[in-house]
């Protein structure tokens, strides 16, 4: 029992315990718990409203949780002085994309090489050459993002994050701005990076992606965990009313 304790403890990177965040009077998240190990694909679901966004932007430190916790391999971080070294290890990938419009898509996957971990130039182009080659973008490295679809745009975002090689990578709804043809090539490369062994926070409107890719789906409604579990306790043995009426199980 003790060995499968500790084998527990070292496979964990995120441990969430009873975070909440209000804006004003309105609070946004309640009591929110959950674990994330190494390897784990996380999705997190709900209706807009929920949450969701609010509850990635706490674990990322872009937000000022209002109570609670956030474990990093045992530390608390929630109240860090420092939250950019913790973000070299959990990177974002944002649903509006965040690129550097004056500079090209090389140049945007370098800049937190050279500016925070202080990379000479040539390593950083190989390291950014590498992922861009992982998500079929290395032949763009000198077009500007507004010479770029979203989908391609999306994919130099998602190599700009694995570029400063982080521990856990958030995505925060990374296809809701695209059109519908570009969803595919988005969802395409997070799959194979999942299947790579990269931990990943997902939150996602897309119900096939969360059944087909995360090993962990957590559902939220109106800022509380409703439930949580596997895909398939999830999508086709849900617990929860509320849980059903989401998936679609009581129509």
């Amino acid at each position: 029992m003790i060995d499968e304790q500790v084998t527990q403890n070292e496979q964990e990177i995120i441990r969430i315990e009873h975070l909440s965040k209000s804006f004003g009077d309105h609070e946004v998240l309640k009591d929110i718990h959950f674990t994330v190990n190494k390897g784990d694909v996380t999705c997190i679901i709900g209706s807009s409203g929920s949450g969701k966004s609010t509850l990635l932007r706490c674990i990322n430190l872009f937000e000022t949780p209002s109570g609670g916790q956030i474990f990093f391999h045992g530390e608390d971080v929630s109240k860090t002085k420092n939250p950019d070294t913790y973000r070299r290890n959990v990177g974002m990938v944002f649903q509006s994309f965040n690129l550097f419009n004056n500079l090209n898509v090389l140049s945007n996957c370098t800049l937190g090489l050279r500016k925070v971990l202080n990379l000479k130039k040539a390593e950083a182009n190989e390291i950014a050459m590498h992922y861009l080659k992982v998500v079929g973008m290395d032949a763009y490295v000198k077009a500007r993002p507004k010479q770029l679809s979203g989908g391609q745009k999306q994919r130099v975002a998602i190599a700009r994050a694995l570029s400063m090689r982080p521990e856990v990578i958030l995505f925060d709804e990374p296809t809701s701005a695209l059109d519908p043809e570009m969803v595919g090539e988005v969802l395409n490369v997070m799959q194979e990076l999942a299947s790579s062994g990269l931990t990943m926070i997902v939150v996602t409107h897309e119900m096939s992606f969360a059944k087909d890719v995360a090993n962990h789906v957590v559902f939220m409604d109106k800022g509380v965990i409703v439930e949580e579990g596997t895909p398939e306790q999830i999508f086709d043995n849900p617990a929860e009313e509320r849980t059903k009426e989401f998936v679609g199980l009581n129509k």
